[in-house]
């Protein structure tokens, strides 16, 4: 089948992947997978790490990089038809690995393996393996192992639905503000939204509930009425909070199913709670050591926060007549107080920090924190703003990555960083793969051809 998302032999050719060789070819890779199972699984396959790698990790392997280069896509150019085939392939990708995670016959062949022919390395993988089979439901039988295998399937597509109300509340908010309550937000933010007004045949300020727009209304904005209403939106976003016909993104019903479905997965698996369940695979021991560590985090800072506290009160009543600061209110204050007692204005330092230099900059301490060389590469991209690099040292390549920097329509909000491919000793042909990763942010576009401008709050 000649597919572009089933060609593993370099990169995703992402500008050639479309929604119609979803389901064909997540179908065959699946196919394929379940066959190598059964191979491996065999009685007369042997118990060793090596031999298994060889047929099972090469199939999943393939399986786990067309799947992450499709939610990749749906995460960062959503469509209605991508969102579809997506949605489509998702309970049967995750019935495979729910099904691979709790298959009794690849327990008992792992649970087999002599580690003593291994390194330290593949020992502690072959023990991080045996320990997610019983976290998978690997010891189940019977009406729990079904009752798993659903509750995983739901879980996806409730956490699935969650994401896209979250991205469609999102899209869905705008307010046109006139220029009188854009008083006090940075130029560039003020030309940006003029911009996206006269694009849509309006006149004003077109806000959005995107972070370079939401940030400086709330940090900047004198207009209190202005920060108290896209404050008020971004807060209830997919909610029973919102006050428009946004009521179709709201997320408390998926919420509570979520929240109750992970009880009765934790509860299935010999656990208190999920919270325990978690816990499983980090270093914290138990829930009440990680709530004793934020209450005694809470108990040093309190008195720094309370003083720091009072402070800006005073400092709103005194000078910007806030009498009785909201949560719209203290962003505003804190960036006030700074550029009243240390002659510090956010907006005016900005302009020295466009996105070129940032990257620049952020690119030189790795190179030396690294000793490393980081070089503009070639790739298929998913959008005209991605870039794409490689990281070589003494010469040599050491990896890849993509750069989505900007916010747009279709694109999840926030910043993430997800795999491409993982570096890895292939067993199947003995060559070392080299790993390659996507960095995703949110910044805001230029501006009229100019580059972005970023600052500290932009970053984190």
């Amino acid at each position: 089948m000649n597919l572009p998302l089933l060609d593993f032999t370099d990169l995703p050719a992402f500008h050639q992947i479309n929604p119609e060789q979803i389901e064909p070819g997540i179908d065959l890779l699946i196919c394929q997978a379940k066959f190598a199972l059964e191979q491996v699984t065999a009685d007369q396959f042997p118990a060793d790490w090596f031999e298994v790698s060889k047929i099972l990790d090469v199939a999943t392997e393939q399986l786990s990089r067309a799947w992450s280069s499709i939610s990749h896509l749906n995460a960062v150019v959503d469509t209605p038809a991508l969102r579809s085939a997506h949605n489509k392939a998702l309970p049967k990708v995750t019935e495979f690995w729910t099904g691979l995670g709790s298959d009794e016959r690849l327990f008992a062949k792992y649970a087999k393996m002599d580690a003593s022919k291994l390194n330290p390395e593949q020992q502690q993988a072959l023990k991080l393996a045996l320990r997610n089979f019983i976290l998978s439901g690997a010891e189940l039988t019977g009406s729990a192992k079904s009752r798993f295998a659903s509750i995983q399937e739901r879980q996806a597509e409730l956490s699935q639905k969650f994401s896209e109300n979250v991205l469609d509340a999102t899209d869905a908010w705008s307010y046109l503000a006139t220029d009188s309550e854009m008083q006090g937000v940075p130029e560039d933010v003020r030309q940006a939204t003029r911009d996206a007004a006269e694009k849509s045949g309006q006149t004003g300020h077109l806000l959005n509930l995107k972070m370079p727009c939401y940030l400086p209304i709330i940090q900047f904005c004198h207009d209190r009425q202005l920060r108290q209403r896209i404050y008020k939106a971004y807060v209830t976003r997919a909610s029973d909070q919102v006050e428009t016909d946004n009521l179709r993104f709201d997320n408390s019903e998926l919420m509570l199913e979520i929240l109750q479905l992970r009880q009765e997965e934790a509860q299935l698996l010999g656990f208190r709670h999920f919270a325990d369940l978690s816990l499983a695979t980090k270093m914290a021991q138990s829930a009440e050591d990680v709530i004793r560590f934020l209450r005694d985090l809470a108990n040093r800072a309190r008195p720094f926060a309370l003083r720091d506290l009072a402070e800006m009160r005073e400092f709103a009543e005194k000078h910007l007549h806030i009498t009785d600061p909201q949560a719209w209110d203290w962003p505003y204050i804190g960036e006030q107080l700074k550029e009243a007692q240390y002659a510090y204005s956010e907006s005016e330092v900005k302009i020295y920090f466009p996105q070129p230099r940032v990257i620049q900059g952020l690119f030189k301490i790795v190179e030396t924190l690294f000793e490393v060389n980081i070089k503009p590469d070639q790739a298929a991209v998913w959008h005209p703003d991605v870039s794409f690099y490689r990281i070589e040292r003494a010469g040599q390549l050491v990896g890849q990555f993509y750069l989505d920097p900007s916010a747009r329509n279709g694109k999840r909000g926030g910043a993430w960083m997800d795999d491409v491919r993982a570096r890895w000793l292939r067993p199947d042909n003995g060559q070392l793969q080299t790993p390659v990763a996507h960095l995703v942010c949110n910044f805001a576009q230029g501006v009229k051809g100019q580059p972005a401008l970023l600052t500290h709050d932009d970053v984190i």
